[in-house]
């Protein structure tokens, strides 16, 4: 690295590191200021956030791993998730804003009672803050290991220790505002440095007429790669495809991406302004996420396949690629760009894991009636505890896209329940746990019973967790009547599960066949944008063309039914 690209990242932390101190006093007063905000974020502020999130250093390594093994198509393993995402936006996100919760652990006391909501609130916290949090920032950390090794060549561990200190130093006194300020600038950054890898990468290549050549050279005229149907690839199998598109996106329990909502995104809907900005920041997010940030990923992960022949690790080819093609200055800009994205994620995790182990946990079982500054000085102490613990577990790591399916796998068949729970009166507490339970259990003995094989499973995994809860659920209490009708006038959910407990228009059908209209309507618009951005960049002009005209339609069609329904 040259003097230039040395002193764009010393700039860039000591830029960090002041806002963090600078946004210490409006994290300092209470809880709800240091994991919320105060629930001030506007919709663009909160969405961008989300898309930061994430957009870790593991990303576009997974995305590289998967075009080498299964072409484009071998994306719909992430980019199904975008029918749970547009559901977020338009069923859930009203209802959560409207739960007026800090984490999606709390609202198990506002939809069951009793003990048994009372230990899901405290089992879901420390499950989700401690194991699922500490795999997914495992995993993120490996992606960040291997790009410093393959492009940088430094001693990566240390590097990795020295980021960890610097996000902990600022997440620590500022809490989420700190993480939103700087997911705002870290998101730009990071785009812009793939986009500026992209094309440095086509450049050497002569450009996508060039790089379509190559491939055909080194793969042969059928190769496939540049399909964006899983289901016309010979490099996914048939059962893998349907379960991507079919299952996998409602009955898995994935970050950023959950069925039902909740999660880190749900941590940016509770600290909107109000309904509306938490609708607006989650279809923002899921344009941002899904459209906008992938082509410059898979770009530089097709030149990788043409340039860097049988690579043990295929998911190395994007480093590398940052260090053959990138030139002085613009190699520091895109490091800069990666321990961004890096950073933007831990700071998440991190502010978010200790939300759970604070609210739902510490406050609610341990210290009941402390002063606000005394959560708070917890608060920071718990970041710094989960900072330690997921350095010592991302040692044990290798695969980002093995991580992805093994945190999918032990979460298939809760998705189900986290659905019904808005719409079905007789989920009761017990439902959840046993699904959580069944799910990951399941998976273990599983694997353990040599099924390694992704979507099958997937699909016994379903099986088994759907039969335990739902059996579960009718071998148990229904919820107190009084409990269920303070959660309907709170929530107002639509549908005719709650009959007993609404106006005769809400049980109606009606309300939920106009989110579905809606629903379809927001997946058509993002994936159009998606196929069609992709088309373009391809000279497929007349391809672009069609997507773009489905692109205008479905937005004219979302703008229409929100004004005419008046939902927000």
């Amino acid at each position: 690295m040259s003097s230039l690209d040395i002193s764009f990242i010393v700039i860039y932390f000591v830029i960090l590191i002041t806002a963090g101190f600078y946004l210490k006093k409006r994290s300092q007063k209470n809880i709800e200021g240091y994991f919320l905000s105060d629930r001030k974020l506007p919709w663009w502020l909160a969405g961008m956030s989300m898309a930061a999130t994430t957009f870790a250093a593991d990303t576009p390594l997974a995305v590289t791993g998967i075009v080498s093994k299964s072409g484009i198509a071998g994306n719909w393993l992430w980019f199904s998730f975008v029918f749970s995402g547009i559901m977020t936006v338009f069923f859930f996100a009203p209802y959560w804003r409207r739960s007026e919760v800090m984490t999606d652990a709390e609202f198990a006391e506002i939809r069951y009672g009793g003990r048994p909501a009372e230990f899901l609130r405290a089992f879901r916290a420390v499950y989700l803050a401690v194991p699922i949090n500490i795999i997914i920032m495992g995993w993120v950390t490996i992606g960040m290991s291997k790009v410093i090794e393959a492009a940088f060549g430094w001693p990566k561990w240390q590097v990795i220790l020295i980021l960890y200190l610097i996000t902990c130093v600022y997440i620590i006194f500022s809490g989420l505002w700190g993480v939103i300020i700087a997911d705002f600038f870290q998101f730009i950054t990071a785009m812009a440095g793939s986009i500026v890898l992209m094309v440095y990468a086509l450049d050497s290549v002569n450009g996508i007429d060039g790089l379509k050549e190559k491939l055909v050279l080194e793969f042969g005229q059928n190769h496939g790669l540049l399909s964006l149907s899983p289901f016309l690839n010979a490099k996914i199998a048939f059962s893998t495809a349907l379960v991507w598109i079919s299952m996998q996106w409602w009955v898995s329990w994935y970050p950023g991406a959950e069925p039902g909502g909740g999660g880190y995104v749900g941590q940016r809907i509770y600290a909107a302004k109000d309904e509306k900005n938490a609708v607006y920041s989650t279809l923002f997010f899921n344009l941002l996420h899904y459209g906008v940030r992938p082509w410059p990923w898979i770009i530089t992960a097709l030149v990788a396949m043409v340039t860097f022949n049988n690579l043990s690790d295929p998911e190395m080819g994007y480093p590398m690629a940052m260090k053959k093609f990138l030139p002085s200055g613009f190699f520091g800009l895109l490091a800069i760009a990666f321990f961004s994205a890096f950073m933007s994620t831990i700071s998440t995790h991190l502010n978010w894991g200790a939300s759970y182990i604070v609210n739902d946990f510490y406050k609610r079982f341990i210290r009941k009636n402390e002063k606000e500054n005394h959560y708070v000085l917890i608060s920071r102490v718990t970041v710094f505890i989960l900072m330690i613990l997921a350095l010592i577990t991302s040692y044990f790591f290798d695969s980002v896209k093995e991580s992805w399916e093994l945190l999918l796998s032990i979460g298939a068949g809760t998705g189900l329940v986290y659905l019904l729970r808005w719409y079905w009166h007789r989920v009761n507490a017990y439902s959840e746990i046993s699904a959580m339970i069944a799910a990951f259990f399941g998976s273990i003995f599983l694997r353990i019973a040599g099924i390694t094989d992704f979507a099958l499973l997937i699909i016994i995994n379903t099986l088994i967790t759907t039969f335990v809860w739902v059996a579960v659920t009718y071998m148990t209490k229904p919820e107190d009547e009084t409990l269920l009708k303070k959660f309907v006038e709170k929530i107002k959910p639509e549908g005719p599960g709650w009959k007993n407990f609404q106006t005769k228009e809400q049980s109606s059908l009606k309300p939920l066949f106009n989110k579905f209209y809606l629903w379809a309507a927001g997946c058509i618009f993002v994936l159009s944008f998606l196929f069609g951005m992709g088309k373009f960049i391809f000279k497929e002009y007349t391809d672009a063309f069609i997507f773009l005209m489905l692109l205008l339609f479905s937005g004219f069609i979302i703008n229409k039914k929100m004004k005419q329904l008046k939902l927000f």
